[in-house]
């Protein structure tokens, strides 16, 4: 059928050449989103006039390109010698289909000096010079219209000259025949017979496109419940390096280069752990779904680091208690004329997110973005409930954490009743924006500690009360799996999926923990 055939359009029974000019040379010399070329009614007379038609429309765009990027642009329809010696052949025939028109030309012989130097050509016997003279005109067409940029006397400008000659004795061996009135004739060179046209091009696949179909793919299977913010930030920096969103066009050394250029602004842990991750499982979905031909970055791999660790990752006892000491008598700058200059929600973040997280070793942001209904009363006991409906928990999964007497002694309740619903640390009204106000709260809490000097060098603010709980619940002898319960941390192993921990079982445990001493 016709619009199976490359580059060839019919509109309301006519037939054009097609060709769709690329974005960035969109305006220049007139150009639009397209440019045709009519070919008349005719099929068989179209498909004959389509390879010069396609030929002059290139020609428009390799100007305008140049016209962009200078006489050094690159080739932008790039064919290979086989191919342009079919479409030299197919231009060829065409045109004598032309002249054919005047009675007069079949009355033209062939010069044989000419053939025997084509053939010259063809065995390699002939000079850069002799190349030059015998086709050097349809080369410099083919440049000027974006399908070769080699350099004459170069390999592969040898290689297009040669193929153009054999197009040229095998146009001319159609001629000879048809001048018996044979318009039979097939080229007999393997050259042009076996000669396979351009691929038609794949439509590109957009990284963002193909990055927002995985999120999707994944959330109806209960995973990236948040929507894949952290992850989606190894997208962004791979899109920002490439310059494009063609997923298809990315190579292995694309990959490589972007890991080279990534390490010089993130640390290795974070690319390891999350970057290529993410990309390894994003393009591997992508070739499952026949969106992609392979996985480009499937054998990109980061040389573990040796970490230098020169002491505990969590805090000891005494930098617990110093730092819980600190931010209990924590009190907000006030103005010469009186006004506090700090929020309530947030000095009472400062005064009671590190106290929540030393007994829960809950994530910093899980703290910040809790809201007040969150919190219940079961019998004696107040628990908290770490939902992902208030910002988002890494695993997707809600989990109930006691809250410990001490946090209850020192007034923790009286601030809690002082917040009537919502957010108890930040001051966000949509549910959307929750969990990008929490985050900001927790790396402000984090940032705060560090400048007052609370947190030790090796010690993360808020990941070093995960690891002391860790810690301190081993001494005291409380199972692994329960501190896992507790802290939101995925079972361990198969046999940890089975059963659950109570409520009572948390409880327990955490009434097992000490009260930090104060005085």
């Amino acid at each position: 059928m016709a619009g199976k055939v490359r580059n060839l359009v019919n509109r309301s029974g006519r037939y054009h050449a097609r060709l769709v000019v690329p974005k960035d040379l969109r305006g220049i010399n007139g150009l639009k989103t397209e440019i045709r070329k009519p070919l008349g009614g005719d099929y068989r007379q179209a498909l004959k006039l389509l390879p010069g038609a396609v030929a002059q429309l290139q020609h428009e765009i390799a100007l305008a390109e140049r016209k962009l990027h200078g006489t050094h642009a690159p080739a932008r329809y790039p064919l290979a010698p086989d191919q342009l010696a079919l479409s030299h052949y197919n231009q060829r025939l065409a045109f004598d289909d032309e002249l054919r028109n005047d009675p007069r030309w079949p009355s033209v012989g062939l010069d044989d000096l000419l053939i025997e130097r084509l053939r010259g050509a063809v065995a390699g016997r002939s000079s850069d010079d002799e190349l030059q003279s015998l086709v050097g005109d349809q080369i410099e067409r083919f440049r000027a219209a974006g399908n070769l940029d080699a350099k004459k006397g170069s390999d592969r400008w040898r290689d297009i000259a040669r193929a153009l000659c054999s197009a040229e004795l095998e146009a001319l061996a159609r001629v000879a025949e048809r001048d018996e009135g044979d318009f039979t004739g097939r080229p007999m060179d393997p050259l042009i017979a076996n000669a396979q046209p351009p691929a038609e091009p794949t439509e590109p696949v957009r990284l963002s496109k193909l990055w927002a179909d995985y999120v999707q793919s994944r959330q109806t299977l209960g995973y990236m419940q948040d929507g894949g913010r952290r992850q989606e930030l190894a997208i962004k920096s791979l899109r920002e390096f490439l310059r494009h969103e063609d997923a298809a066009k990315i190579t292995k050394k694309n990959m490589a280069d972007w890991l080279e250029h990534t390490l010089k602004k993130k640390q290795p842990s974070t690319i390891s752990k999350v970057y290529l991750p993410t990309i390894r499982s994003l393009f591997r979905w992508a070739v499952e779904k026949d969106l992609m031909t392979d996985n480009p970055a499937a054998s990109i791999r980061l040389a573990p680091q040796r970490t230098v660790q020169n002491r505990e990752r969590g805090y000891t006892t005494a930098e617990a208690t110093a730092l819980l000491k600190a931010v209990r008598a924590y009190e907000p700058k006030v103005a010469h004329h009186g006004k506090v200059m700090e929020g309530q929600k947030v000095t009472a973040a400062k005064r009671w997110v590190p106290w929540l997280c030393a007994f829960t070793g809950a994530r910093v942001a899980e703290i910040t973005q809790l809201r007040r209904e969150d919190f219940r009363q079961d019998g004696d006991s107040w628990i908290v409930r770490i939902t992902p409906e208030a910002g988002g928990t890494k695993t997707g999964q809600w989990r109930d954490v006691p809250l410990h007497t001490q946090i209850i002694s020192l007034g923790f309740l009286d601030y809690l009743e002082a917040v009537k619903s919502g957010p108890i640390f930040h001051n966000a009204k949509d549910p959307k924006q929750y969990r990008t106000h929490s985050k900001k709260l927790a790396n402000r809490v984090g940032d705060w500690l560090r400048l007052e000097n609370l947190v030790p060098d090796g010690v993360q603010p808020s990941h070093g009360w995960r690891h002391r709980f860790k810690t301190v619940g081993r001494e005291l002898g409380i199972q692994d799996r329960i501190l896992d319960a507790i802290q939101g941390h995925a079972a361990r192993t198969a046999g940890d999926e089975y059963g659950d921990v109570t409520i009572q079982t948390k409880i327990a445990a955490i009434e097992k923990l000490p009260d930090y001493k104060l005085n």
